[in-house]
Parts: C-alpha cells; structure tokens; sequence
C-alpha cells in the first residue's frame, strides 16, 4: 500500500479512533478472469458508523473492491474480515445473513414487482419482521411509502436506487456496500441520492460507496481511498483528501463535479 495521507487509526484531528472494526481488507489481490487481476495488494478498513468513500479513474477496480467484500469476485490472495471474523470469498447469500447488503449500479430491482414485493424480497430470510422493517426505510424513503404498489420497472432511475437501497436495508445489515449511487441521475436527484445516504449511516449503518462524483463523495465521507490501478494511493478523512494537492491535481480535477 502507497504511504497514506494519514493513518487508518487517526481519526479528525489525529486522535486514535477506538471504535470496532467492521470491515477489514488486508492487501487482497482479485479479478474476473485466471491470470488477470483488477486489485493487487488493496487494503480498506471501515468502524463501526463510519461512511466510507472510494474514488479514483475508471478503470482504477472501485466496483471490483465492492463485489470482493460481497463475494462477487475471486480473492486470489489476501483477507477479508467482518468483526475480525474472516469472510474471504463467502457467498453472497451468506454474507447478506451476517449482516452485509450490497446496492448494485445497475440491474438492481425487480422490474416486474411491485416496491412492496421488492421489499419483501428483502427481507425473505426473516419474513416475520417485513412490517417492522418496512416501516424503518418507508422512514428513510417516506416517497416510496405512498407508492408500495406501484411497479418497480415503471420508476425513474433515482426511483429505483431508492428501492434498491431500501431492500438492501430489510435485512438490518451492519455494512452496506453502494455502487455509484448518484451513477445516471440528474444534479437534483444526485444531492438526493447523497442526502439518502447520509441518512442511511446516521441510522447505524456502516456505509462504504463507490463513486465517480469524487468531490461530493469526500464532501460527505467520514474517510475516503483513493483506488488507482487497482491498489490504494491515497487514504484519509474527506476533507484531507479534498484539500491534499496531489489527489486534486491527479484526481479532482477530472474526477470532481461540482
């Protein structure tokens, strides 16, 4: 790993931050095909209630590092651990019971359901808490409250992100991994997209997104990484990386959207 902008045990002001580890990659190498890897040696940690943002170049394995944690992708080498236990390469019908959901950035809804199937889908493994939990993201996402009926596949694309996000939710994960949440939108419903996750955190879930509006990603992340060719340059809290002149002049200035 590239020296970072500052320690992963630092939080603001260089105090030791002391809360638990939830998600813990250490140095994994993976990829989609033998022979070819998209991550080399990329490591992340994320504690407990923090919103963790990754940014970096197309290309960099931003998704890749996501759908690793969720089992999506072959762990070649390295670690992956949720609460210090190991989880490398585990099914992702496994993990979503151990408390990890994972919002896609496409293809991430049933397009012939309605929103309220949706959110029963869900929650299938525990099918008695639906009521409960339904009413927490209807909380979250009150717009969808009114709409339960409505199909999913006649929604707009910030629509569907909402319903996504939301049956990633039924379950009370601990984590939720967020691919590109803003990916597709119109400027309006992007500063909704990041209000939404915003609130998803405060509520008590640890949040790691993926995104290419870099400077709106630091804007709102407790801490960020910077993936370049597949490892991690650059870590610190977002404002550090806002402000770090080497991330704004490899980064930021292509990679930023006001």
């Amino acid at each position: 790993m590239t020296t970072p902008t500052t320690s992963s045990t630092e939080a603001t002001g260089g105090a030791v931050d002391n809360r638990k580890v939830v998600v813990h990659v250490d140095n994994i190498t993976a990829g989609y095909l033998p022979g070819v890897n998209i991550l080399t040696d990329c490591s992340l940690t994320a504690r407990d209630g923090e919103l963790i943002g990754i940014i970096g170049p197309n290309g960099a394995g931003k998704s890749t590092l996501l759908k690793s944690i969720f089992g999506l992708v072959k762990v070649r080498s390295g670690k992956i651990s949720l609460y210090g236990d190991e989880i490398t390469n585990f099914k992702a019908n496994k993990l979503v019971a151990k408390g990890v959901g994972f919002v896609p950035q496409t293809n991430n809804v049933f397009p012939t359901l309605t929103i309220e199937e949706n959110l029963q889908m869900g929650i299938f493994l525990r099918p008695k808490e639906f009521a409960h939990r339904r009413d927490f993201v209807v909380s979250i996402f009150p717009e969808l409250g009114k709409r339960l009926g409505q199909r999913a596949g006649s929604l707009s694309g910030g629509e569907r992100q909402m319903v996504a996000m939301s049956r990633a939710l039924m379950m009370s994960p601990e984590v939720i991994l967020l691919d590109e949440p803003s990916a597709g939108l119109s400027p309006v419903r992007q500063d909704e997209a990041f209000l939404r996750v915003k609130e998803i955190n405060k509520a008590g879930v640890t949040t790691i997104m993926v995104e290419q509006n870099a400077r709106r990603c630091l804007q709102i992340c407790d801490r960020g990484y910077v993936l370049d060719q597949g490892t991690d340059a650059y870590e610190g809290t977002g404002r550090e990386l806002l402000n770090d002149p080497k991330v704004i002049g490899l980064y930021l200035g292509t990679l930023g959207q006001e």
